[in-house]
C-alpha cells in the first residue's frame, strides 16, 4: 500500500477532510498538497511527513511501512450502511496490527507457511443443511472430534492462521481476508474480531472461519449459511442431543446456562442451535421472541467471566509470545517490544521479569 493511500485511509480514520487536515498540521501544508500525496504525485519533506502523522494520530512506521500493499477480500458484511470513516477505522487498525505482527516474525526469522485455510478451495453450497455439513467436515478433517471447541483462537492460532483483535466500531464484529505483501512474498491469512464478549467473539471467529469454506449459497442468505456453520461448529448435534435428549418441551433456566457454558455461546445462539437440530420447533423458538428472554438479544444472561478460563483462551498469544520470546533473549530492547505491543515499558518489564 503507497504512502498515499495511507495518508488517505489515516485522514478518513481521523474524519478529517482535505481542509481540516491542512489546518492541523504544523508545519502548515495546503489541502492541495495534501490531495497531491494522496494521489501520489508528490511527496511530502520530512518535517511536514512527521507534522502530518502527529496531526493524524498515526506513527511515521504506519504511513511509510511497505510490510503490507493491499488488504484482500476485505467485505463489511455486518451492516450496510458502513461509513467510510468507520471502514476506513476497521482497516487502519488491521494494517497496523499486521505490520507489527510480521515485523516480529521477521525479526525471529520465522518460517514461512501457509495457514491449514490456504489449503481448502471452498465450496459452494445449497441450503442450510449444506452448511451444517460443512462444518461436520471440518471437523473430521482437523481431528477435532464430537466435543466443544475450548477455544477457537487458539484452533486457528495453531494452523497459522492469524488472529487479531481491534476495537473496531459498533457495527463491526469481523472479517477475514488475506494480506498481499511486496517482492513475491506470499499472502498471509487474517482473521479479525472485535472484541464484545466471549461468546459473540467466539461466534464471530466461527462465522468468519465459515467464510473461508463456503463460497455461494443457493437456497438461503449467505449470513445465515455462515450463522449455521458457526453453530453447527461451536455446538455439535450429536453431542447436545446427548447433553439434553430429544423431544423436548421446556428447558429451566438453570438448564441453558449450563449448556451455553459448556458451549462458550450466546444464549440465543444456544437456543437457534436447539432449533436447528430438532430438540425445540421452529414455533417454540418463535414463541420466545413474546416471552422475557427477548431481552436477552441486548443483554446476554450470565455471560462468560472475563477473568475466566474460557476468555484467557480466547485472547490472541502467538503474536504476544513472539514479542517476549525476541525480548527475553535480547533480540531486541524493552522499547521495541513496548512499541510493538503498544504497552507502556513498565509493563512489559514487569511482565518478562514477573512480581519481584
Amino acid at each position: 500500500m503507497a504512502f498515499g493511500e495511507r495518508l488517505r485511509l489515516a485522514r478518513l480514520r481521523a474524519g478529517l477532510s482535505l481542509a481540516a487536515l491542512a489546518e492541523k498540521a504544523t508545519p502548515k501544508v495546503t489541502p492541495q498538497a495534501i490531495n497531491k500525496y494522496e494521489l501520489g504525485e508528490m511527496l511530502p519533506s520530512s518535517s511536514v511527513l512527521v507534522g502530518l502523522a502527529q496531526a493524524l494520530g498515526v506513527s511515521l512506521d504506519f504511513l511509510m511501512s511497505n510490510q503490507v500493499t493491499a488488504l484482500d477480500g476485505v467485505e463489511f458484511r455486518k451492516r450496510s450502511g458502513t461509513s467510510e470513516k468507520e471502514r476506513a477505522l476497521v482497516e487502519a487498525e488491521v494494517i497496523d496490527h499486521v505490520e507489527r505482527y510480521l515485523a516480529i516474525e521477521d525479526i525471529l526469522d520465522l518460517p514461512e507457511r501457509p495457514s491449514d485455510l490456504d489449503e481448502i478451495t471452498p465450496a459452494d453450497i445449497d441450503d442450510l443443511d449444506d452448511a451444517e455439513e460443512r462444518a461436520e467436515w471440518l471437523r473430521d478433517k482437523w481431528n477435532l472430534g464430537g466435543d466443544p471447541i475450548p477455544s477457537m483462537t487458539s484452533l486457528l492460532e495453531e494452523r497459522n492462521v492469524r488472529v487479531i483483535e481491534i476495537d473496531g466500531h459498533d457495527g463491526f464484529y469481523g472479517l477475514t481476508c488475506h494480506v498481499k505483501r511486496p517482492a513475491k512474498k506470499p499472502p498471509i491469512r487474517v482473521v479479525v474480531r472485535r472484541n464484545v464478549n466471549v461468546e459473540r467473539n467466539r461466534f464471530t471467529l466461527a462465522h468468519e472461519l465459515a467464510h473461508a469454506l463456503i463460497g455461494e449459497c443457493k437456497h438461503a442468505k449467505p449470513e445465515k449459511a455462515m450463522d449455521r456453520f458457526a453453530g453447527a461448529f461451536l455446538v455439535p448435534a450429536d453431542h447436545l442431543k446427548e447433553e439434553v435428549g430429544t423431544g423436548r418441551t421446556a428447558f429451566a433456566y438453570k438448564e441453558l446456562v449450563r449448556l451455553k457454558h459448556l458451549y462458550g455461546v450466546s444464549m440465543w445462539a444456544l437456543l437457534y442451535r436447539l432449533k436447528d437440530v430438532g430438540i425445540i420447533s421452529e414455533a417454540n423458538l418463535k414463541s420466545l421472541f413474546r416471552t422475557p428472554a427477548r431481552a436477552w438479544l441486548k443483554s446476554e444472561p450470565e455471560e462468560l467471566n472475563l477473568d475466566g478460563e474460557t476468555a484467557r483462551l480466547e485472547k490472541p498469544q502467538r503474536f504476544e509470545t513472539h514479542v517476549y520470546r525476541a525480548l527475553a533473549e535480547g533480540i531486541i530492547p524493552p522499547t521495541k517490544a513496548a512499541g510493538l505491543l503498544r504497552r507502556p515499558i513498565a509493563d512489559v518489564e514487569r511482565a518478562v521479569k514477573g512480581q519481584q
